[in-house]
């Protein structure tokens, strides 16, 4: 018989500033990410308000962890040391493997009504994948697969799968699902988790049971599954969307401070040493 996950724990994501000022809801970060390994933070940035959002974050590096950017409005424009450069717009997605090195921008810019929204998730990689080659994998939003599954969800699929249908992002190490999934009012989305993956959903509108006899969890909760093979999610009077994440876990030590994320403090010093030195882009 199939195992449900149960809920481990939720909570609610909370507000902080980043960047060069950008104001914005951090789903978990630094003391949450060690349960949710392979996962080290998930940022939801969303506003009316320019002044919340037009700093961005201007150049800084990243090592050791990939960005996942998934656009819902505006746009975000972005330019890096390798001399790429692009705008990322609605339902679009950048998954950036920081590998060995890389120093970037990225600079939200509203839409016509000046509305922003969008998340930046943080993936750990590999003591032996710390160090590859720096790459992009960026899709944009009509390459993104959109499903109905039964029970009437709609399901866009970034990366891995819903049904039959495969997402866009392959080739990634902590073999990673990324949904965005639209659950209907008086509804029953299930799907099947890998065991031994982490799994977490965050929910972005509406109200829904993320398990079984759970409690309704709304926009801007954080729910944090057990083990399983299987999650259920369900509706009432009310529809539900939210972003569905999983990956393997990496079991490895974390060294971490600011945009740069290591297995030892030794590496995170020489990382940055470099950064200083002007020898980090390998």
């Amino acid at each position: 018989m199939p195992q449900t996950r149960a809920i481990l724990k939720t909570w609610k994501s909370k507000p902080t500033m980043e960047g060069a000022g950008v104001r914005l809801r951090r789903a978990f970060g630094f003391h949450e990410g060690p349960r949710l390994d392979p996962f080290l933070l998930l940022d939801d940035f969303r506003s009316d308000n320019p002044d919340d959002y037009l700093a961005g974050f201007p150049w800084h590096p990243h090592r050791g962890i990939e960005t996942i950017s998934y656009v819902l409005r505006g746009s975000v424009e972005h330019g890096d040391s390798m001399k790429n450069q692009g705008v990322i717009g609605a339902g679009d997605v950048q998954w950036m493997t920081a590998g060995s090195g890389i120093v970037h921008q990225e600079m939200p810019k509203g839409d016509a009504e000046g509305r922003m929204h969008g998340f930046q998730l943080w993936a750990n990689l590999p003591a032996a994948k710390k160090m590859m080659p720096p790459r992009y994998q960026e899709v944009k939003a009509a390459t993104i697969p959109e499903v109905a599954v039964a029970g009437g969800a709609r399901v866009r699929v970034i990366c891995g799968r819903a049904g039959d249908t495969e997402g866009p992002v392959r080739d990634i190490v902590t073999d990673p699902e990324y949904l965005d999934v639209a659950v209907p009012a008086g509804s029953t989305f299930a799907h099947p988790t890998k065991p031994g993956h982490t799994a977490f959903a965050y929910v972005i509108e509406g109200k829904g049971a993320l398990a079984p006899g759970a409690e309704p969890a709304s926009d801007g909760t954080l729910v944090y599954w057990d083990d399983g093979d299987r999650v259920e999610v369900s509706t009432g009077k009310a529809p539900l969307r939210f972003l569905f994440v999983s990956g393997r876990p990496l079991k490895e030590p974390v060294a971490w401070y600011g945009p740069i994320v290591m297995n030892t403090e030794e590496e995170l010093r020489i990382a940055f040493e470099e950064f200083q030195k002007g020898t980090f882009i390998k």
